[in-house]
């Protein structure tokens, strides 16, 4: 007798709480039995004409009740591009992973994996592998059986699930570690043993959920290489969040900001540092210096104290009010007897304060009209480090001027 709705979408919830769950075909696997290891879901669902995009949104929303956790959202993912989600807590990207990946549905609009639409399939049905913050590993198996259990759960048989187990793990280099339990292992030992687990049935795309927010700074580091090299050698498509700016801009090829529950900025990581194109975008990819004003005749913009800037702002009306961006690194500490060159810009101010990070060097200043500003300069070419109390002069040229939309 058919269990009722209910209690289905409750079976469908446990099934889905197993390791790396949200990618397991096992349907699929036993109607196809391929139990030789031969190629499986990835090539499985291609056709010789390959629909563009491995992934594509299309007005996909999430609400509860009159809370918008996501506004009605189009994304096109392509084929084998490192995608991150990236945005501060409450913007909607967890929700947006989750939507793919099939933990819940959406209120309205259609998800497409290979062209397929896929937006009503179980979650184990979709091909996709899933890593976690978390690592979650089963504590009672070896590294070995932990990456063996979605080869088992496919019905893999023993010879290809040893070779598929031992490919997998030389690939995130714990080769010679197969027969340890996770607690004898590293944070970053376990987070491999996760990977490694994601990829060892080829999954058709690869969701990583906040991989390194439990790693200390130098190791966060290193894996961000290993997943970049681990990217590159596989070819598969990964969809990555992270809350960590420096991260996003280190590992992807593009990325997507959200803010909202919405897209603020989808572009390549220049794009995003380089050209931001609202103020949020600006202020949270990176350092900025904001400057607010109105827009005046031959290229200049008005600000508090009758200064004026040479700025971009072409299509905007005299009198607007305009809202520019300058990246502290472009910013520098002109000498009194230094010459300016033509479209630079140049500020009287007082140092009041200086931070050294090691490479590079903050130096905060308070110019005469009002306005805060910050250089980062490198701190090996500083002859003098500037201290606070110092009388100087601040100087950026206008094409480092970006110009923002709001």
């Amino acid at each position: 007798m058919p269990l009722p709705r209910e209690e289905r979408t409750q079976q469908v919830a446990r099934d889905d709480s197993r390791p790396n769950g949200l990618g397991e075909d096992v349907v699929s696997a036993a109607r196809s039995n391929r139990r030789d290891g031969s190629a499986g879901l990835v090539a499985k669902n291609r056709s010789e004409n390959d629909p563009k995009y491995a992934i594509e949104l299309k007005d996909i929303s999430k609400y509860f009740g009159s809370l918008a956790a996501l506004h009605p959202t189009k994304l096109a993912v392509n084929r084998g591009e490192f995608l991150t989600l990236l945005g501060p807590s409450g913007s909607g990207k967890s929700t947006l992973l989750n939507l793919i990946a099939g933990g819940s549905g959406p209120s309205t609009g259609s998800i497409f994996l290979d062209g397929r639409d896929i937006t009503r399939m179980p979650p184990r049905e979709r091909g996709i592998g899933m890593v976690f913050q978390n690592y979650a590993l089963m504590p009672h198996m070896t590294v070995f059986e932990n990456v063996a259990y979605p080869l088992r759960a496919r019905h893999f048989d023993r010879s290809a699930i040893r070779a598929k187990v031992t490919e997998a793990l030389d690939r995130v280099g714990l080769r010679g570690l197969e027969d340890r339990k996770p607690r004898q292992l590293s944070g970053g030992q376990q987070q491999r043993v996760g990977i490694a687990r994601c990829i060892v049935y080829a999954p058709a795309i690869i969701m990583m959920d906040e991989p390194l927010g439990a790693l200390d700074k130098n190791l966060r580091e290193q894996m961000q290489g290993e997943i970049k090299r681990l990217h590159k050698d596989l070819g598969t498509t990964f969809i990555y969040v992270t809350h960590d700016q420096e991260e996003a801009l280190n590992m992807s090829d593009r990325i997507c900001l959200m803010s909202l529950g919405a897209i603020a900025q989808l572009g390549t990581p220049d794009d995003l540092y380089f050209r931001p194109r609202s103020r949020f975008v600006a202020e949270f990819i990176g350092e900025s210096n904001i400057i607010t004003g109105r827009v005046e005749g031959n290229g200049r913009m008005l600000v508090s104290g009758n200064e004026t800037f040479l700025v971009p702002h072409e299509k905007r009306s005299t009198g607007s009010e305009l809202t520019v961006m300058v990246r502290p690194e472009r910013v520098r500490i002109c000498g009194s007897a230094e010459s300016v060159t033509t479209g630079e810009n140049v500020l009287d101010g007082e140092v009041v304060g200086t931070a050294f990070v090691g490479g590079t060097t903050r130096v905060a200043i308070q110019c005469a009209n009002g306005l805060h500003m910050t250089a980062k300069m490198m701190s090996d070419r500083l002859a003098t480090r500037p201290a606070a109390g110092d009388q100087v002069r601040v100087c950026w040229s206008s094409i480092d001027t970006v110009t923002l939309d709001s």
